[in-house]
């Protein structure tokens, strides 16, 4: 009887032996290597040189400030590219120049990844706002269109007002809009060209971060655009140089200030960037005709291409990075 009890267990446990050996043995089998391969799509690559249009561009002024459906070419904003998996979903951004640029390319991919985005722009920028706002309502988001100038320190505190009404609370802050007007002489530069742009470049972040930051709470994010012209300025943007390089130390002083509070601060510092800001008084006509095409890769870069810079910097696993600046110049370096 027992020889038979034994025999019984020593089956029973085999038996179970086996069927872990197996159950082992099938993951392993399906991860293989080979299985993989077959499995998965090749890579698609792109050469990043010849992805974008090339110099020379045509000669195309416009007045100030620009707007980027009357550029040729126009510029790609990932109105058709860019593909969100929810990165930002729940969450509520505020973006200054939301219109067309960089701010346009983020409030575009902020609303893909599953955010609700309110976008700041001047009155004349309109048209390439309602083309920003359907996109936005097309990926099921909440927009809200706040057009105003941020020269006006009573109406920064009613834009932040507005956005936090109209989406319900605010948790990323995208400081994006700037003025750029080229002048090839200090002496040709007015005070009234440099207190616009310093208005506009260091004023406006300054009331609008203030108005914003007791309705953000930890884990909220504050993005500044700064620029190559940071550290390495053109003779003939000498006030503009000056805003960006202001833009990037307030970067780093307010990471200081408010990491203890949560709320993560960083910058990204673009290069030659297709934007309205160039045809409209940015650049020279002449200088427009080769534009970009100093750089490495021999073209300049299209707002699209730093649309995840801004997400990845709004994103919660992004969260030990702050005070940092995240360079996209096509090959130029920085400091």
């Amino acid at each position: 009887m027992n020889q038979v009890n034994q025999l019984s267990r020593r089956q029973v446990i085999g038996g179970i032996g086996s069927g872990l050996a197996t159950a082992m043995a099938t993951p392993i089998l399906a991860a293989s290597p080979t299985q993989y391969t077959n499995a998965a799509a090749a890579p698609v690559l792109e050469d990043p040189t010849t992805k974008y249009p090339k110099p020379p561009f045509k000669e195309q002024p416009q007045p100030w400030p620009g707007l980027a459906s009357k550029m040729d070419p126009k510029p790609d904003h990932g109105e058709t590219s860019y593909k969100g998996s929810g990165r930002l979903a729940g969450r509520k951004a505020l973006i200054t120049g939301g219109d067309s640029g960089m701010g346009r390319a983020a409030a575009i991919a902020y609303a893909r990844e599953g955010a609700d985005v309110a976008i700041n722009y001047l009155p004349a920028e309109e048209p390439d706002a309602k083309e920003v706002v359907a996109l936005i309502k097309a990926a099921g988001r909440k927009a809200i269109a706040i057009p105003g100038d941020l020269r006006d320190e009573a109406f920064c505190k009613r834009l932040v007002d507005e956005a936090v009404k109209g989406l319900g609370g605010l948790d990323i802050l995208v400081s994006n809009a700037a003025r750029q007007q080229q002048r090839e002489s200090i002496l040709d530069l007015t005070s009234a060209d440099f207190d616009a742009t310093m208005k506009t470049n260091i004023y406006a972040p300054f009331w609008i971060i203030k108005a914003a930051l007791p309705h953000m709470p930890a884990g909220s994010a504050i993005i500044g655009t700064t620029s190559e012209q940071a550290y390495d300025p053109s003779p003939n943007l000498y006030d503009y140089a000056q805003t960006k390089a202001a833009t990037m130390n307030f970067v780093k002083s307010l990471a200081k200030q408010l990491g203890p509070k949560g709320i993560r601060v960083n910058g990204v510092a673009p290069g030659p960037i297709w934007t309205p800001l160039q045809p409209s008084g940015g650049a020279t006509q002449e200088k427009l005709k080769t534009f970009g095409g100093d750089t490495a890769l021999g073209r300049p870069g299209q707002p699209a291409e730093l649309a995840s810079i801004y997400v990845q910097l709004a994103a919660n696993d992004a969260s030990f990075t702050t005070g940092q600046v995240y360079g996209a110049s096509g090959g130029k370096g920085q400091p």
